[in-house]
């Protein structure tokens, strides 16, 4: 008997094809068309899905991991998550070095995905041996049979989104793409993509997102690294505060950069104007577009793609948080706190 069940094998097969979706109340007024391509349709919620995936195949296709193995990575906590999911499925261990700016909500995910979680802390440079760089670098050294993904130093991180992130928005555009907006933390997902979407077509203009605290708008000026452009900053997945291997700066065309307290606001108006529920950096990709429109970037009739990398989950206990955004001195006179507008009836 023909077998007619449709299932997939597992989870790691929803990667990528994720949608594009049209923008509409939170661009009202802009000149063009916005578009945001939503990975938190990825079955671990997010872009980082397609790197996890992609690295550690090819680290199994060249022998490096074997049953037992142990997978050892820094991260902001959504890479560490797609990787503790990549492990679950794949039989591999996962040990993830996590700074201390990732959300309480992120930590707990990964370790609820198996992982055994290292929280470093975020203030201290890239050599300090606390770094989760360094930590991660000092883990792999002490676990035999272990491999270190470095996905900030990692060519396969741009690659992945070189396979699978331009093929699909050039695709999901009729390749009539104008504009590409992305945050650039490790800037796999940025170069990768940009690659891709300026070989189909060199006009296409890749505008890299930066905050306030990080290095790599100045650098791609300049190609200087200025370590007085660091200071501490709220934004997980966005910034950095040294020049990552995996970030192809001459695919970028510049840099804007964006405020903490912006983008966590434009973050929640995603939500109330979209529906989208989306995370910090997808507020931070969004601010820039209203900043870049306010410039006179846009033209009434170009295609404009955003990546928004993650979902809004990860961040109940920030942007999502009222306590959270108060503690930060985010919230003013003019702002309505969400705790208002819940009214509890007496027992």
């Amino acid at each position: 008997m023909e077998n007619k069940i449709k299932a997939y094998n597992n989870i790691l097969e929803l990667v990528g094809n994720t949608p594009l979706v049209k923008l509409k109340r939170i661009t009202e007024g802009f000149a063009g068309n916005f578009f945001a391509k939503v990975e938190s349709f990825n079955p671990g919620h997010s872009s980082k899905d397609r790197i996890a995936v992609h690295i550690i195949e090819e680290a199994e296709r060249k022998g490096l991991l074997t049953e037992g193995s142990t997978i050892i990575e820094t991260t902001s906590g959504n890479t560490g998550f797609s990787i503790a999911m990549v492990s679950i499925i794949k039989g591999y261990k996962c040990i993830l070095a996590v700074s201390s700016k990732s959300s309480k909500d992120k930590i707990d995910m990964l370790r609820t995905m198996g992982a055994t979680v290292y929280v470093c802390p975020a203030h201290v440079s890239a050599d300090d041996p606390r770094s989760y760089y360094e930590v991660a670098k000092r883990l792999h050294k002490e676990t035999s049979g272990s491999i270190y993904i470095n996905q900030y130093f990692n060519e396969l991180n741009m690659e992945a989104h070189y396979q699978s992130t331009g093929p699909e928005i050039w695709e999901q555009t009729g390749g009539q793409i104008t504009h590409f907006v992305a945050c650039s933390g490790t800037g796999g997902t940025i170069s990768g993509t940009a690659k891709y979407l300026k070989e189909q077509n060199p006009k296409v203009k890749v505008i890299g997102v930066d905050a306030f605290g990080s290095v790599l708008k100045k650098y791609h000026e300049t190609r200087e690294f200025d370590s007085n452009e660091i200071y501490p900053y709220r934004i997980e997945g966005l910034g950095k505060n040294l020049i990552p291997g995996a970030t192809d700066f001459d695919v970028i065309d510049k840099f804007v950069k964006v405020t903490d307290s912006e983008s966590a606001h434009t973050a929640r108006e995603i939500a109330k104007t979209e529906g989208i529920f989306a995370g910090y950096t997808s507020g931070a990709v969004m601010q820039a577009l209203k900043q870049l429109n306010e410039e006179g970037e846009f033209g009434p009739k170009d295609n404009v793609v955003v990546i928004f990398p993650d979902h809004g989950s990860r961040y109940m206990s920030k942007v999502y948080s009222d306590q959270w955004m108060e503690d930060q001195g985010f919230f003013d006179t003019n702002t309505v706190s969400e705790t208002q507008k819940v009214q509890y009836i007496k027992e």
